[in-house]
């Protein structure tokens, strides 16, 4: 049997997650469903611009869009964190097939890292108020 104030606390945070209410899950939600659109777009890019073939290059391309898009999906759970995390990977390496996804990649990789741990900042804040 749960004592009332065990049942109204909140569930620990994991260290790779962040609250529930904590404002930068909007961000990194949204930095996904970009990079679902960016890597999407990607493909003709890579495609046409860099004369990558076009079997690897929708493979790797969808196949990182829709790595994106479930991690958004998922990022109310605690496994969409490291979804996400290895979207990130996945949009840097798909400069192999086009150079210019390191540079593209590499800033939303940049722009999740700083929002979360941004994130892990404003978690830290709030965790001694709510105790």
């Amino acid at each position: 049997m749960t004592t009332p104030a065990a049942a109204s606390a909140p569930p620990p945070v994991l260290p790779w997650t962040l609250t529930p209410r904590n404002p930068m899950r909007v961000v990194l939600l949204s930095a996904l469903l970009f990079e679902f659109l960016l890597f999407g777009l990607s493909i003709p890019v890579m495609i046409l611009v860099s004369d990558a073939s076009p079997a690897p290059a929708a493979l790797l391309g969808s196949g990182a869009a829709i790595l994106a898009l479930v991690a958004a999906g998922l990022l109310r759970k605690p496994v969409g964190y490291p979804v996400g995390w290895v979207a990130q990977v996945a949009g840097i390496l798909l400069g192999f097939l086009t150079p210019a996804m390191f540079v593209v990649g590499a800033m939303f990789a940049a722009l999740w890292v700083v929002s979360f741990v941004l994130g892990k900042r404003l978690d830290g804040r709030a965790a001694p108020t709510a105790a």
